[in-house]
């Protein structure tokens, strides 16, 4: 018969294959929890008076993020509000934005939705369908995302960015910049960025070390409203590719995922260390977001979809 390993519950909802440990609803939410404060203890991606701004999407990585340090703003150990942004895929991105607002309704916290429409004069769905892109719908998601958050966190006087990204992202990156021999990117990975500019808002990953099954358990087990949509752009990813080669080995290995990240880490700091001297971060000419280019990417996109 099946126990709960901490409580001798017979409700057992998870077995975890990398460590054996079977746990009841009670006992997996309390045991998460504990891991992703352990990981922003560990990693000192939190400190008293922070004002943290999650990346809301209303999906189940960010609500979860959104979830667990609602625990500290309601002890009073951080500010906190969320930015949702609608980069205009039809048939997708409504649904998320709407549970987006829900959840931060609920809470009672602040909450600011922005679009690619309004600051950049077109969507995802519009670039994707433009003959002139020379990139896949992550590359060009990726990086208006990131100049739209990181600008709001800014002028909302946020210090840290909050992302959902959890263990399968992590792993993805790591693999997949590997094997493009992609340095630039390898150096951003990690719990916590460095920023090269005062103008970047530092970007903190709390569930990085938590399984992406382990958060869709976390969700249905406190409850919490969710979209559990996969974005249609998705499926044609290099990443995606990389996340189903992944879930093939961990079938048989199950502590693959963990391994990768924690050789990682090891490493990591060499890496920063060896490439971050010759880095030169200044200015966008165009928009005045840091750029280690005359142009940043964001810019160099849009000239370039002119």
């Amino acid at each position: 018969m099946k126990q709960c390993t901490k409580c001798g519950s017979e409700n057992v909802i998870i077995r975890r294959k990398a460590s054996g440990q079977m746990l009841c609803r009670e006992c997996f939410i309390e045991s998460t929890t504990r891991k992703v404060l352990r990981t922003i203890r560990k990693n000192k991606l939190i400190e008293k008076g922070d004002k943290v701004a999650v990346a809301l999407s209303g999906g189940k990585d960010s609500v979860m993020v959104l979830d667990i340090l609602n625990s500290l703003y309601r002890r009073n150990i951080i500010d906190l509000f969320a930015i949702t942004i609608d980069e205009g895929i039809g048939g997708y991105r409504k649904h998320g934005v709407d549970i987006a607002i829900k959840n931060t309704k609920e809470l009672g916290i602040y909450h600011r939705i922005e679009s690619f429409k309004d600051y950049f004069g077109k969507n995802l769905d519009d670039i994707m369908a433009d003959r002139r892109r020379e990139h896949g719908a992550c590359t060009y998601c990726g990086v208006f995302r990131r100049w739209i958050i990181n600008r709001i966190a800014r002028e909302e006087g946020a210090t840290k960015i909050a992302t959902g990204h959890n263990l399968d992202d992590e792993t993805q990156a790591i693999l997949m910049n590997y094997l493009e021999g992609n340095i630039d990117n390898l150096m951003r990975i990690g719990a916590k960025t460095e920023p090269m500019s005062d103008k970047f808002t530092v970007k903190i990953k709390p569930l990085r070390e938590i399984p992406e099954k382990e958060i869709g358990l976390y969700v249905i087990a406190r409850e919490l409203d969710v979209h559990f949509d996969e974005c249609p752009y998705s499926k044609e990813s290099f990443r995606g590719e990389i996340g189903r080669f992944i879930k093939e080995l961990s079938v048989n290995r199950p502590t693959i995922m963990y391994s990768t990240l924690k050789g990682f880490d090891k490493i990591q700091p060499v890496i920063r260390k060896e490439f971050r001297e010759n880095a030169n971060m200044g200015e966008c000419i165009n928009c005045g977001e840091p750029s280690s280019h005359e142009l940043c990417r964001a810019c160099l996109f849009l000239k370039k979809l002119e």
